[in-house]
């Protein structure tokens, strides 16, 4: 395995991601907090998640991204019931 270069170039992403409402925003945003760990900084802006993900490569950060983003799919289902 590659140990990562210390001065190496990282990727970064932020998105945003509107709910109907701030409530619905912060019911998904609460749901998904915890499966975050370090990967995900997400925040609440009125009706809206503001999330930053860091990686060391772009295959990590598609990862990373690809997991919240089931993750928030999932909570947004369970809350919309």
């Amino acid at each position: 395995m590659a140990t990562p270069v210390e001065d190496a170039p990282r990727v970064t992403c932020e998105m945003i991601l509107e709910f109907p409402s701030g409530d619905a925003a912060a019911k998904v945003l609460g749901t998904v907090e915890s499966d975050n760990d370090d990967y995900v900084e997400a925040r609440l802006d009125g009706n809206r998640i503001v999330a930053s993900v860091e990686a060391e490569s772009l295959n990590s950060l598609l990862h990373t991204l690809d997991d919240f983003l089931a993750c928030v799919s999932v909570a947004q289902k369970i809350i919309s019931r």
